[in-house]
């Protein structure tokens, strides 16, 4: 899967999630999607080639980069809790679309339960967090 599709896809199912919405805060070339003000992605163009930024468990997160080339360290974030993703071989839609699911669940998981429009403990059990 190329970049590109690799951002349609991770924007279509953000789209799709509770409570996310788009922003461009850092500008039009900057994509950030946010659950109740709280970033879970960020897409943009890394010297020219498409990414998306998403929030990751950190155990988590090193097994995605030590597995997969084209996950790296969060492009501009805390290396450590989030990760960039690129297209390249290995990265399909289902990986895509469980890593979103993931980022928006950890952040939803941090928000007060009042204000959490799903429950992350349950939401998307397809998801590795919730295995």
């Amino acid at each position: 899967m190329n970049g590109s599709t690799v951002q349609k896809t991770a924007a279509d199912c953000a789209e799709e999630l509770p409570g996310a919405h788009l922003e461009y805060p850092f500008g039009p070339d900057w994509e950030v999607y946010k659950v109740r003000g709280k970033v879970f992605m960020l897409m943009t163009e890394v010297p020219g080639r498409p990414v998306v930024i998403l929030k990751a468990d950190p155990g988590e997160a090193l097994a995605l980069r030590e597995h997969n080339s084209h996950i790296t360290p969060g492009y501009h974030m805390n290396k450590k809790h989030w990760i960039t993703l690129e297209g390249g071989e290995g990265v399909d839609k289902a990986l895509v679309r469980e890593l979103v699911t993931d980022s928006y669940r950890l952040v939803v998981a941090h928000l007060p339960k009042a204000e959490q429009p799903v429950d992350p403990r349950t939401y998307g059990g397809g998801t590795r967090a919730a295995r």
